[in-house]
């Protein structure tokens, strides 16, 4: 059987102050347009089934707007013909069990599909295949025990195919996520094994692969690796990654080094870099040993102005940082984790959630330091 499997969408993902003419956030759009073009994609594979490995959306409680682009995709699959099989991912989970689920909906809606919409296992036999469909739970004990219920549930006449979100021990991804599941990936027992989570194309073994992000959120999500699909034959155990051409690049420019250039000499060479960044693109650029009185004359507007880019963030890395007048005290450190939480935009993620995480882990880190 052919199998096409993508992940991590995450659909309804919006950041940096630009819209379209219609009005919808600029990269909330891109994920939408990566999305379909990725069901294309899927779909031109001429698949038996498309498995969707979590995150389709960005939160457990999606837009409207996130909604109706999963249910129109639902309908394309449906016209070709094509079964699906989908789970949810650590973002589009709700943190509470009797909440709902935005698949449990999209499961009314297409009962002829499969769906595993959270914090149970699920076992779908289609055709010569066995899908074991292990969604995000709420804890590694439950991931566990639901691991161990489908690697139980194997069939010894079929193909094993099980779909699960976790993170591995054995990848260490560049940057942590809320609400993580890690696993050895010795618990994930089938013939087959596909991945949602990390955004990143990536090969753990003969017999298991991380599918990868439909498109590129961050630098740290390695954006010059093409983003895209998978296609796996269930018969030869062959997995290949199809990339999805026309997504938003996010480049880092040349660096300027800025030791000992003069106000001006600084901006001449701001301004040569921010001319070449790709129209379009979601931009960096570092400035080593900046002088942070030549990095404030700097008109930030010009730079803007200079660029095709869609988004350019200045990284300055300063020739010297004064030490803080006031160094926080183990009884206020947790105030001001409070107070710079204020400040950051946490679009998609629960506040309250990654306020007591950090709590937690301020709290552990000065017990082990005392």
């Amino acid at each position: 059987m052919r199998v096409a499997a993508l992940g991590d969408a995450h659909l309804g993902r919006a950041y940096y102050p630009y819209t379209t003419d219609s009005g919808v956030n600029r990269r909330e759009a891109d994920f939408e347009r990566s999305f379909d073009a990725a069901i294309d994609l899927a779909l031109a594979q001429q698949p038996e089934l498309i498995c969707w490995l979590g995150d389709i959306f960005d939160h457990p409680r999606p837009t409207y707007r996130s909604y109706r682009v999963a249910q129109r995709t639902l309908a394309r699959i449906r016209e070709h013909g094509v079964a699906l099989v989908a789970i949810s991912g650590n973002h589009d989970t709700p943190r509470l069990p009797g909440t709902g689920s935005p698949y449990s909906a999209l499961a009314d809606g297409f009962p002829e599909m499969h769906f595993a919409p959270g914090l149970q296992y699920r076992r779908f036999e289609i055709g010569d295949l066995v899908v074991h469909a292990v969604p995000q739970m709420l804890t590694v004990e439950a991931t566990l025990e639901a691991l161990d219920e489908a690697a139980a549930a194997r069939s010894a006449g079929r193909t094993n195919l099980l779909l699960t979100h976790p993170r591995l021990t054995q990848l260490q991804p560049k940057h942590a996520d809320i609400n993580e599941i890690e696993v050895d990936k010795g618990r994930l027992r089938a013939d087959l094994v596909l991945l949602g989570h990390y955004h990143g194309f990536a090969r753990v073994d003969d017999a298991m692969w991380y599918a990868g992000s439909t498109d590129t959120f961050q630098f740290s999500d390695e954006p010059e690796r093409p983003k895209g699909i998978v296609v796996v034959d269930t018969d030869t155990g062959e997995c290949r990654h199809v990339a999805l051409p026309g997504t938003r690049q996010l480049v880092t420019l040349e660096t300027v080094y800025a030791l000992g250039l003069s106000p001006a000499e600084l901006s001449e060479r701001v301004l040569e870099r921010a001319a070449v960044a790709p129209a379009g693109s979601v931009a960096r650029l570092y400035l080593e040993g900046v002088d942070p009185q030549a990095y404030r004359m700097l008109d930030l507007q010009a730079v803007r102005d200079a660029t095709a880019a869609l988004h350019l963030k200045l990284e300055p890395q300063f020739v010297s940082v004064a030490v803080p007048s006031e160094l926080p005290s183990v009884e206020t450190i947790g105030g001001q984790w409070d107070g710079y939480l204020e400040g950051q935009d946490l679009t998609g993620l629960d506040r309250g959630r990654v306020r007591d995480l950090g709590h937690r882990y301020l709290e552990a880190a000065v017990e082990a330091a005392g």
